[in-house]
């Protein structure tokens, strides 16, 4: 029987759900899959904090570098997060020999080609699958499921905290500091929730979404990302009047000049079927050339959902020579050219607009006037009934029009003396709907 011995690094959340399933299921995976998975060496800051996992104090040391220098560990699990100290870590242990499962979204994102290109040069494996999607498992579908197809565009709801904020306002009617703050007393939010809210989060997983989709290098500050903290209560009831739901969406579209990579609020038709992926869940949709659609459900994060990914990454592994030297098409697909990924300002989209207006005559005429001056044109429209003299809601949806010629048109607006407040700016997806 193979045997894998693991030296993990963090015994959170995360790292105690493998730790328990490792240690629960033992018996199973050796009957069922021909392996030995041993925890041999346990590196955490806090060993004394109480945790529902207890595991030999003799694993147990506070130096990650002891775990990967250990001559008895096979592969490191790193799971602390973070993307200095992490990756230091990471690739002492590609220098000691050792294969690396980590479920770090930032670090691959934000320094991916220094991870891989070292990866690629001492010939060591390195495995992701919980970087994106805690237990979905979209990555491997990229890697081997759909290895026919060039993928044409990717739409994803990768962001447990802020489904589940969207949804509680949509289904309550609550504004977004109150169902921010009932996610964070669920454990669904942090009590800094910065990276999530403001979208930073989701563009981690895209552009490692992009990368292994379209296959080259992605410069993860070239992806755009726009947060959820503008929206409001009447944002969504004024969508929902128009027949959409709002989302926070990672798009990714190829086309022959680049490829559009972006985070952002998004106006779903609610026949869509990510319009129906609510509370935590995530969904990622694939457009594959010879597929068409195919769509992974399922729980996005979580200690369970992200352990099952880890020990699915350690099967892969175990399945391969671990004592020789590697040559990974995975890691070779990550370091291809680079993808060249288009300025925001130049997409093509429909757009919801809302602004605060004085009721007053000319209004609409006014505003009117300037979006066609710059040739954006109104499809659709609701004015709320007359106060004169009040500040009232003004909504516009758009027909398709350039993004910069749509921001040109709302810096205007926004300084009109009847125009009260920042306007409101979301784009309408209907793909695949």
């Amino acid at each position: 029987m193979k045997k894998i011995r693991i030296g993990l690094l963090g015994l959170g959340q995360i790292g105690s759900g493998l730790y328990e399933i490792l240690i629960s299921k033992k018996r199973q995976f050796e009957k069922q899959l021909g392996v030995s998975f041993e925890i041999v060496r346990i590196a955490e800051k806090y060993p004394n904090r109480r945790r529902k996992v207890r595991p030999p104090q003799s694993l147990v040391t506070k130096d990650a570098f002891d775990v990967v220098r250990d001559p008895s560990v096979d592969v490191v699990v790193e799971l602390i997060g973070g993307t200095t100290f992490s990756g230091e870590i990471i690739k002492t242990a590609f220098k000691e020999g050792k294969h690396v499962v980590t479920a770090n979204k930032a670090l691959l994102a934000e320094h991916g080609d220094e991870i891989f290109e070292l990866a690629h040069r001492m010939r060591r494996w390195i495995c992701f699958e919980a970087s994106v999607g805690g237990g979905i498992p979209c990555l491997k579908a990229l890697r081997e499921g759909l290895v026919a197809n060039n993928i044409e565009s990717i739409y994803a709801i990768i962001n447990g905290t802020t489904n589940y904020i969207l949804t509680q306002m949509t289904e309550t009617g609550m504004d977004f500091a109150e169902a921010l703050k009932g996610a964070q007393k669920k454990g669904y939010a942090e009590a800094d929730p910065t990276l999530d809210i403001e979208g930073v989060d989701a563009a981690h997983k895209l552009a490692i979404l992009v990368r292994f989709a379209f296959g080259g290098r992605v410069k993860f500050s070239d992806i755009y990302s726009e947060g959820i903290t503008r929206i409001s209560s009447d944002d969504i009831a004024f969508a929902k009047e128009f027949g959409y739901v709002i989302k926070l969406l990672a798009i990714a579209k190829k086309s022959k000049n680049g490829v559009e990579a972006r985070v952002q609020p998004t106006l779903l038709p609610k026949t869509h079927i990510l319009a129906s992926v609510n509370q935590s869940f995530n969904a990622v949709m694939l457009r594959g050339d010879e597929t068409g659609d195919v769509m992974f459900y399922g729980r996005g994060a979580g200690p369970h959902p992200t352990a099952s990914a880890v020990i699915a990454d350690l099967m892969d592994i175990s399945k391969r020579d671990i004592d020789g030297p590697v040559d990974d098409e995975t890691v070779i697909r990550a370091l291809g050219s680079e993808i060249e990924i288009k300025s925001i300002t130049t997409i093509l989209s429909r757009y919801y607009l809302r602004f605060y207006v004085i009721d007053q005559p000319g209004v609409l005429a006014g505003i009117s006037k300037i979006l066609g001056r710059h040739k954006v044109s109104i499809s659709d429209m609701i004015q709320r009934e007359r106060s004169v003299g009040k500040v009232v809601p003004l909504i516009l949806l758009t027909h398709e029009a350039p993004e910069k010629d749509v921001r040109a048109a709302i810096r205007v607006i926004d300084r009109l003396s009847f125009v009260k407040g920042k306007s409101q700016v979301i784009r309408i997806e209907e793909a695949g709907s």
